[in-house]
């Protein structure tokens, strides 16, 4: 059964003469052309944003075109919107978005590449981000251990190397509390080095590494303490690092 969001957002899209088919989707202007969700999307996303509604229905509104679409593009106008002439958008409700399809049991490719590209590379959003999808709650989520928190925090904790590693370091110490969640605090260690906007301290980050509880043959885990023991903070400021690192481990 679809969510009260996606019969919304399929009922506007119709209203504007969208409509979805067997292969994909068509419009009432080029009825013969078949179109992608990401061409709807870039198309007609930005438009909920003009409509005549609350601040915070529209950002509903984007959501619900979001489910439905499944576009990372839709992100993008969430995102222009809220840096526009008419925003900021609604925090309670922006975040709220993110959290709740963050915590979905589905694929949430979208909304994860939009935190990292958009929201956690740009550090004049990335503390805001950061915390609002997990920083804030991160206690919570090791106190409750429910599949959906943890879900969320996987996510989250997953493409958290941009996040400067003063703001992202208490919550990966937090974290470290509930076994469940180490291999995705490792895995943000891992991006941390790797990611070109990656932020790490090296001696800080060992020191988590070495308190993580994973399987002694987890890929790239020796490889990543060799670099942190050798004082290396990103690939791209130490290119030759990794490679030095897989000599020396294999």
């Amino acid at each position: 059964m679809e969510t009260r969001a996606v019969e919304v957002a399929r009922r506007w899209l119709a209203d504007q003469g969208v409509s979805q088919v067997r292969d994909g989707w068509v419009s009432d202007e080029k009825p013969g052309v078949l179109l992608t969700s990401n061409e709807v999307a870039h198309s007609w996303a930005g438009d909920v944003f003009a409509e005549d509604l609350s601040a915070a229905d529209r950002v509903r509104s984007a959501f619900g075109l979001l489910d439905l679409l499944d576009a990372y593009w839709v992100t993008c106008e969430i995102r222009f919107a809220n840096e526009g002439a008419e925003g900021p958008l609604p925090a309670d409700v922006l975040w709220d978005g993110y959290r709740r399809r963050l915590e979905e049991d589905r694929d949430v490719e979208a909304v994860t590449y939009s935190l990292w590209v958009d929201w956690f590379e740009d550090h004049t959003t990335s503390v805001t981000a950061f915390a609002e999808v997990l920083g804030n709650d991160i206690d919570r989520v090791v106190a409750e251990r429910s599949e959906a928190l943890l879900r969320r925090a996987r996510r989250v904790l997953e493409c958290s190397g941009p996040v400067r590693w003063t703001v992202k370091e208490p919550t990966y110490r937090t974290a470290l509390r509930l076994p469940a969640l180490h291999p995705a605090v490792f895995c943000g260690l891992r991006t941390s080095f790797h990611d070109l906007s990656g932020d790490l301290e090296p001696a800080a980050a060992l020191a988590l590494l070495d308190r993580l509880d994973l399987p002694t043959n987890t890929r790239h885990l020796a490889e990543l303490r060799h670099v942190l023991t050798a004082g290396h903070k990103n690939h791209y400021r130490s290119p030759r690092a990794w490679d030095d690192a897989v000599r020396s481990c294999s």
